[in-house]
């Protein structure tokens, strides 16, 4: 199967023409559990690197490896994830993860655990954020999450 874009190996982030133009960086995960770990150390790097503060950061973090894990363990290949640099003058950060759309079978982790061992990410997600949601289409879906920049 043929993507249009290159999965991330050896901790290299995918460089695409558009990537950081408008504001955004964007980075093609593995479909596997190593993507969280993956994903936690690229958004930290860029985060920082834009100068978003400590608490911020600790959230984004939660809230990417939220979006990561349920892409892994209940959709469908590619999975990707999208940072956009701070809206200033929303006071927000914006996180975004797309994947394949919804897969017909769970992923590993979640087939081999009790249904009280998972299932909290979106409660995890809707305290960390200001607003959050999905968008769905032939191509499959983006869960999106805007934190504060105070936090």
């Amino acid at each position: 199967m043929t993507y249009s874009t290159t999965l991330l190996t050896d901790n290299a982030p995918l460089t695409t023409e558009d990537s950081g133009a408008d504001g955004t960086e964007q980075w093609a995960l593995p479909h596997h559990e190593s993507a969280v770990s993956t994903a936690r150390t690229l958004a930290q790097e860029t985060l920082e690197a834009w100068g978003v503060g400590e608490g911020c950061v600790d959230s984004a973090l939660l809230v990417v490896s939220e979006l990561v894990t349920n892409a892994v363990e209940h959709a469908l290949p590619p999975v990707t994830l999208h940072l956009a640099q701070p809206d200033n003058e929303r006071g927000t950060l914006r996180v975004a993860v797309a994947d394949g759309g919804p897969s017909d079978r769970p992923g590993d982790w979640v087939a081999s655990c009790a249904p009280d061992e998972h299932g909290r990410g979106s409660l995890i997600v809707d305290a960390l954020t200001t607003d959050h949601g999905a968008t769905t289409g032939t191509a499959g879906s983006t869960r999106w999450a805007d934190l504060p920049l105070t936090a």
